[in-house]
C-alpha cells in the first residue's frame, strides 16, 4: 500500500518560509510604481497566487504576454537577490521527508512560482534527488485554485488523486488540492486555520510529523 501514497508539497510557505521576502520584493517593485499595498492586501491577494493575478490585481489592468514575462523577471529577480542569503527549510521538514522516503512514499513539489525560484531553494536545500515530480508555474496552463498542477503531479507520481496528501499554506493552494480530490495538510505559516478552507490536519512546522501521520490520514 505504501507505494500507492504520494505527498506533494507547495513551496512558498511550505518548504521554506519565503513569503516575508516575497512581500519585501513586491513592496520594492510596487514602490517604483507609486503603489504601497498593505499587509492585508498582500495576505488576500499575494500569498499562493500566480504573478499574473498579483500584478493584474495591484496594477488594475490585465498583465500578460511579454509584459508579464518582463515584470515577473524583475520582481522574481528582486526576490531571489533578497532571499538568497536566508534560504532555510522550515523546521523538521528534512527529517520528515527522509522518514517518508524510508517508507517508500512518493514525493513531489507543485508551486505557482517560477522554476528559477525552485532552483535557488534546491541549491541550498538538498531535496531535488528525493522528488519524483517537480512542477513550477511554466509547467501548467491554469494556476491554483485550479487543480491542474496537483492532478498533473499525481500522474507524474503514478498515483490516483485520492491517494495524495498535499501540504499547502494558502487559500488558493488548499482549494486547488481539494478541487483535485486530495487530502490536505494546512501549514500555518501565512494564515490561521480559520482563514483556510477545511483541511484534514493543521501544522505550524514539521517537528511532530512522521510517516505514521500520513498513513493515519487514510
Amino acid at each position: 500500500m505504501n507505494k500507492e501514497i504520494a505527498v506533494i508539497f507547495d513551496m512558498d510557505g511550505v518548504i521554506c518560509h519565503t513569503n516575508p521576502y516575497h512581500s519585501i520584493a513586491f513592496r520594492e517593485f510596487f514602490s517604483v510604481r507609486d503603489l504601497a499595498p498593505s499587509d492585508e492586501d498582500f495576505a488576500q491577494h499575494m500569498f499562493g497566487k500566480s504573478n499574473s493575478y498579483i500584478l493584474s490585481h495591484f496594477l488594475q489592468r490585465p498583465i500578460e504576454g511579454a509584459e508579464l514575462l518582463q515584470m515577473e523577471e524583475e520582481k522574481e529577480g528582486l526576490f531571489r537577490k533578497i532571499y538568497e542569503p536566508y534560504v532555510e527549510p522550515i523546521n523538521g521538514i528534512m527529517e520528515f521527508i527522509s522518514d517518508l522516503k524510508h517508507n517508500d512514499i512518493k514525493i513531489g513539489v507543485a508551486t505557482s512560482a517560477p522554476r528559477a525560484n525552485l532552483d535557488l531553494i534546491f541549491s541550498k536545500v538538498a531535496l531535488r534527488e528525493k522528488l519524483g515530480s517537480i512542477l513550477a508555474s511554466a509547467d501548467v496552463k491554469r494556476h491554483k485554485p485550479d487543480p491542474e498542477v496537483y492532478l498533473t503531479s499525481a500522474v507524474n507520481l503514478g498515483v490516483s488523486p485520492n491517494q495524495c496528501v498535499v501540504f499547502e499554506d494558502s487559500f488558493s493552494g488548499v482549494t486547488a488540492a481539494l478541487n483535485a480530490g486530495m487530502r490536505v495538510v494546512g501549514v500555518l505559516t501565512s494564515h490561521t486555520r480559520e482563514e483556510l478552507p477545511p483541511c484534514n490536519l493543521y501544522i505550524s512546522d514539521y517537528s511532530e510529523l512522521s510517516y505514521q501521520t500520513i498513513k493515519n490520514l487514510f
